[in-house]
């Protein structure tokens, strides 16, 4: 799993010194689960995976990672879902892929409603129960 501060914003890109990835700012720990994302900046559409999540974010795995301050809007279904999940999110870091961490870019949500948040806050923990087992 990769290690994205989202809660941070400073819009830094990680340098070739992977150990600087130590000080994780994020607001609230991700769980890995791998989920297909289609995600829009205003002039292209994408689809990628994103394989940690969080309540305040994501980490979206991509080869060509949109700059800090980038505006996306995401859509994806969350395991056992039937309801695909619409929000708004941005650029919060960016990352190279560097020695263990895939390249992609850590997405603040903007825009998540009190419903979807407790969703995705009853997969994480579900997830971490499953994964503590």
């Amino acid at each position: 799993m990769s290690r994205v501060s989202l809660g941070s914003g400073d819009g830094r890109i990680d340098s070739a010194d992977s150990s600087l990835e130590s000080h994780d700012r994020r607001r609230a720990n991700r769980v890995g689960v791998t989920v297909r994302i289609d995600y829009a900046t205003v002039d292209e559409m994408f689809s990628e995976f994103t394989r940690d999540i969080n309540e305040g974010g994501l980490f979206i795995e991509t080869e060509k990672p949109r700059q800090p301050g980038t505006e996306v809007s995401m859509q994806f279904h969350l395991p056992g879902s039937e309801e695909a999940l619409r929000t708004l999110g941005r650029v919060v870091r960016v990352s190279r892929g560097l020695i263990g961490s895939p390249a992609g870019m850590g997405i603040e949500f903007d825009e998540l409603t009190p419903d979807d948040r407790v969703k995705i806050d009853r997969i994480v923990r579900a997830l971490r129960s499953a994964k503590s087992s």
